[in-house]
C-alpha cells in the first residue's frame, strides 16, 4: 500500500508539470491547445534520443526537451495568430505535425532508456540512504522548484499582461499591448512545461514511445478541474498548489482504479476509459454543486 502510495505521489508531481502548462492554456488565455498531446511526446523524444545516441546529460536534456516544447507552442500561437486558424483546429495541425516530427526525432516507434543513465538512476545512486522515497523527494523538488518559478513569472509585468490577456483582451489591447506575441508566448511557456514534463516522465520510465502522450490534455484538464473545485482562489499561488494537488488526486484515483479495479471487472487496457470516466466525474461535481446551490436560493 505504502509503495503504491509513493508511486501514485511521483506520478501525480510528474504529471503535475503538464498540468500547469495546461493550466496556462487551459485558464489564463482561454485556448483549447490540443498541442500538448503532441509536444509531451516531443519532450520524451529529445531526451530519450539525445541519452540514447549522443550520450547527452540527463539534467540538460530536460533543457532541451523545454525549449523543444516552447517551439511547438510557437508554432500554434502563429497558425492560430498570423494565419487566423482557429485556436482549437492549429492545435489539432501542430499535434499532427509533432507525431511525424517525433517519429523522425526517436527514428522508431519506441527507444527503451533501461541501459541508459538517467536522471533518477543518479537520483537512486546519490540519495540512497533515503531508499524508496529518494525519487519521490527529487521529484517533488523539481516540481516545486517548477510551481515556485511559474508563480513568480505571473508576478511580473509580462506574467500579469499574460494573464490580463486571456481576462479581457479588449482592454488589453486598448493598452497598446501586442495581445498576439502574447498569447505566442503563452503557448510557448505552456508546451515548455508539459515537454519537461514529458522529458522526466520518460526517464522515470525507462522509455518513450509515440503514443505516450495520448491522454495529456484530459489528465491535465483533470487535475486542474479537480483542483480548482477544492481550492476557490484567484491567487497564483493557490491556483498552482490546487492544480498539483489535483493532479496527485488524480493520479491516486488512477492507481487504486487499475490496483483494485479487478474487482468491478476493469483490465489494465481500460485505462483511458477510468482516466475518461474521473474527468467526467470531476467535471459534473462542481455543475451539480452549482445547480444545488440555485435551488437553495431560490427556496
Amino acid at each position: 500500500m505504502a509503495l503504491i502510495l509513493i508511486h501514485a505521489t511521483e506520478q501525480g508531481l510528474l504529471y503535475g508539470i503538464a498540468a500547469l502548462g495546461v493550466f496556462i492554456t487551459y485558464r489564463i488565455l482561454n485556448f483549447p491547445d490540443l498541442t500538448v498531446d503532441g509536444s509531451f511526446v516531443t519532450g520524451a523524444a529529445i531526451a530519450s534520443s539525445l541519452l540514447v545516441t549522443y550520450g547527452f546529460d540527463p539534467f540538460l536534456v530536460l533543457l532541451i526537451a523545454f525549449a523543444a516544447g516552447a517551439l511547438a507552442g510557437v508554432v500554434t500561437g502563429l497558425l492560430n495568430t498570423r494565419l487566423g486558424i482557429t485556436d482549437l483546429l492549429a492545435g489539432v495541425l501542430s499535434m499532427i505535425m509533432l507525431y511525424s516530427i517525433n517519429l523522425r526525432i526517436m527514428g522508431r516507434p519506441n527507444i527503451s532508456l533501461l541501459r541508459t543513465d538517467t536522471v533518477i538512476r543518479i537520483v537512486k545512486r546519490g540519495f540512497q540512504p533515503l531508499g524508496n522515497v529518494s525519487v519521490l523527494v527529487f521529484v517533488a523538488i523539481v516540481t516545486l522548484a517548477v510551481m515556485l518559478i511559474l508563480v513568480l513569472f505571473f508576478k511580473t509585468e509580462v506574467g500579469l499582461v499574460l494573464r490580463a490577456t486571456g481576462d479581457n483582451e479588449r482592454m488589453v489591447i486598448a493598452q497598446g499591448v501586442n495581445t498576439k506575441r502574447m498569447k505566442v508566448a503563452g503557448l510557448a511557456l505552456s508546451n515548455g512545461l508539459v515537454a519537461l514534463s514529458g522529458a522526466l516522465v520518460a526517464q522515470y520510465s525507462g522509455f518513450a514511445d509515440v503514443g505516450m502522450g495520448v491522454g495529456t490534455i484530459v489528465t491535465g484538464l483533470a487535475a486542474v478541474i479537480i483542483g480548482g473545485s477544492l481550492v476557490h482562489s484567484r491567487e497564483v499561488v493557490w491556483m498552482a498548489t490546487s492544480i498539483l494537488i489535483g493532479s496527485l488526486l488524480y493520479r491516486t484515483a488512477v492507481m487504486f482504479a487499475l490496483r483494485y479495479g479487478y474487482v468491478i471487472g476493469f483490465q489494465a487496457s481500460d485505462l483511458k476509459l477510468v482516466t475518461s470516466l474521473i474527468v467526467i466525474i470531476a467535471l459534473f461535481i462542481p455543475a451539480f454543486r452549482e445547480r444545488m446551490a440555485k435551488r437553495v436560493k431560490t427556496c
